[in-house]
């Protein structure tokens, strides 16, 4: 079981020293937010791309994979009924599976609430429809690259669309893409599902439709930082054999990004070494 760190958590460093700070506090891997290399990280050149894996892996640490995925370029939308807005979002959609596989990652997290948000009313329906068909769009492009692209279910008021675990789970039923899959974000969850965590891994977990967690608090500050216990969640993690990655994703930083990501890592370390 790898843990990462979600790297907009300190993107005030340099990726280089991203790499470096994450290594040091003992993280197996950085989560990459792709607005965090660019203004168009879609089009990261060449040269770009290789500048950040060799940062990755003279820290000795990995990219594990890509998530909060069209929060840049402006104005993408997997719901929008305009043809040019939705042909440019399922493409970057698809360079930025290209982008995770040439990094070295092996999944995709699509959270992006603002990117995915349905109007009320008569067309509510078919922006849902729009939204559940782009997942569909990309399955054949991440089963070629070789990754996971994992529909991230969000809580009210933050998303309208997939809010329940078990509705992103009927959205990748239905594409049937063994690269398209479901995720845990421990925040979300926490709000929105009536289970708890534990219950809910092993409700989804055996399915084989959730392939990746995040952890975080549903304060939104860092695991250890709130009223969530995480130790029944890495035993739970533990006791179904789950052996991908884990993302540390708080959003509130207390009292700073590098003192949260120190922290937590201290505090998921100490759980692992207490279940071992």
């Amino acid at each position: 079981m790898q843990i990462a760190l979600c790297n907009e958590v300190i993107a005030g460093m340099e990726f280089g020293r991203q790499c470096e700070f994450a290594a040091i506090l003992g993280y197996d891997g950085l989560e990459v937010a792709p607005f965090t290399l660019g203004e168009e990280p879609h089009l990261l050149p060449a040269a770009r791309r290789a500048e950040v894996r060799r940062a990755a892996a003279d820290a000795g640490i990995a990219i594990t994979g890509l998530h909060w995925l069209l929060v840049k370029p402006a104005g993408l939308s997997i719901t929008a009924a305009d043809p040019a807005q939705r042909a440019r979002t399922l493409d970057v959609m698809r360079r930025h599976v290209d982008l995770c596989a040439e990094l070295g990652g092996s999944v995709l997290v699509h959270g992006s609430p603002a990117q995915r948000r349905v109007p009320e009313g008569e067309e509510r329906a078919e922006a849902r429809k729009r939204g559940a068909d782009a997942f569909a769009a990309i399955a054949e492009n991440a089963e070629k690259a070789g990754v996971t692209y994992c529909i991230e279910a969000l809580a009210p008021p933050e998303a309208n669309f997939i809010t329940s675990i078990a509705e992103a789970a009927a959205i990748v039923r239905a594409i049937g893409s063994p690269a398209v899959r479901t995720m845990l974000d421990c925040s979300a969850a926490g709000k929105a599902e009536r289970e708890s965590i534990p219950e809910l891994l092993r409700r989804w977990l055996p399915t084989g439709l959730l392939a990746h967690i995040q952890v975080n608090d549903r304060n939104r500050r860092g695991p250890g930082q709130g009223e969530e216990r995480f130790a029944p969640i890495f035993a739970t993690l533990r006791e179904l054999g789950y052996d991908r990655c884990v993302a540390v994703e708080p959003f509130d930083y207390q009292p700073d990004g590098p003192a949260t990501a120190a922290r937590a890592i201290g505090y998921i370390r100490g759980i692992l070494e207490s279940l071992s």
